[in-house]
């Protein structure tokens, strides 16, 4: 007997629900895209779409799960994959799509899909629901893909579909740091630089929800006045310029601010001047977690800092902490689900960019994530939806 998946409106909801139809006609296969590079280089240079088919919901086999990609963030991570500079990439292989014939890799970390059809072994997800990668490198910018259900995790189908497809990624990463390093507890004091990034915006705000202060270090810019209202309006208790960050005058107006309590953790994505300027303002064994370097510049420290006040500098890397306790992963997760479901999150601050692969040649479905790509250099995040 065959079957098919056919999607439903529930009345009043935005989500999907599928019922059921049954002694229909096999569907045959279905066609998906993929991005995908088949040597390291420049993503203008090496990307490339692959065509392929799959079977269809009612020919998955026991511990299989179809989905179709909602949405996918192109991040700096898999721009550094592409280049091949990132320390963790997903294999070239020619087993990783169907119809290859030659080896390729299939770009992206982070996105949310909607099932389609599951095995018949299958007991943690259903049609209609919502899942993300359980792992990393799992090759996300793509129409569809088939997978054992180990290779997802549920997750609510009835949240914003920004913080669904991002939350792996930058809102985990906050939650980690803010967590991981130092037992801050309410009225404690955390700084960043980096402030307006996704990471900061999401520190902010998952620091306000647990009674953190913070403080944002930010670039100057003209309608600076603007950001610094857009960040306090998301939870930062105050938002100062790389200028004031610098200046040892300003460091008095700090210490009023914090009432003599010492800034117990710093959070690094800058480097170089910086970061200095921001450990100075740092109490007596505080920690310094460094997760990125956006200034291309090394970390320079003041050695007084390890000496008179026991600094402690660390690394953070979300890849290799899940790796190590890959239970991990799902208890973030749910962490941020919880701050989500409390609406401690404001939805994520990016581009939209819609993509209709059925209605796209290769090379168009191609070109649309090149110029997402390129966007992104002067535009922020962008985001790739497909419905």
């Amino acid at each position: 007997m065959n079957s098919i998946f056919v999607p439903t409106f529930k009345k009043g909801s935005s989500s999907l629900s599928f019922r059921l139809l049954h002694n229909f006609r096999t569907m045959g296969t279905i066609t998906a895209k993929a991005i995908v590079y088949p040597g390291y280089g420049e993503p203008e240079d090496v990307l490339e779409t692959h065509s392929y088919e799959i079977p269809s919901p009612e020919a998955l086999k026991n511990d299989e799960v179809l989905v179709k990609t909602l949405a996918c963030p192109l991040n700096p991570s898999d721009i550094n994959q592409i280049q091949g500079v990132y320390p963790s990439r997903p294999p070239i292989s020619q087993t990783s799509l169907p119809g290859l014939t030659k080896p390729v890799a299939v770009c992206g970390n982070e996105g949310v899909f909607r099932v389609l059809g599951t095995g018949p072994g299958v007991t943690s997800l259903k049609p209609g629901d919502w899942c993300i990668p359980s792992k990393v490198n799992y090759g996300t910018w793509r129409s569809h893909a088939i997978s054992a259900e180990a290779e997802f995790l549920r997750i609510p189908n009835d949240i914003p579909l920004k913080q669904a497809a991002t939350m792996a990624v930058n809102t985990s990463s906050a939650y980690l740091m803010l967590t991981q390093f130092e037992k801050l507890q309410k009225g404690d004091w955390f700084i960043q630089n980096g402030g307006n990034s996704q990471v900061g915006r999401c520190a902010i705000q998952i620091a306000k929800s647990l009674g953190i202060n913070s403080i944002s270090i930010v670039r100057d810019r003209p309608e600076l006045q603007k950001l610094i209202d857009e960040l306090t309006a998301l939870g930062a208790t105050h938002v100062i310029t790389e200028k004031q960050n610098t200046s040892k005058e300003f460091g008095k107006t700090i210490k009023g601010w914090t009432a003599g309590r010492p800034i117990k953790l710093g959070l690094n994505c800058v480097g170089g001047p910086n970061v200095a300027g921001m450990s100075r303002k740092l109490g007596k064994n505080a920690k310094l977690v460094t997760y990125g370097g956006m200034s291309m510049k090394p970390v320079m420290l003041p050695t007084s800092l390890f000496i008179f006040k026991n600094l402690t500098a660390v690394g953070f890397w979300i890849t290799e902490m899940t790796k190590k306790d890959p239970e991990l992963r799902e208890k973030v997760i749910n962490k941020v689900l919880e701050l989500i479901k409390e609406n401690a999150l404001a939805d994520i601050n990016c581009t939209l960019n819609k993509v209709e692969p059925e209605k796209l040649t290769d090379l168009e479905f191609t070109d649309a994530f090149k110029q997402a790509l390129c966007d992104s250099k002067s535009n922020g995040k962008q985001l790739i939806t497909f419905e």
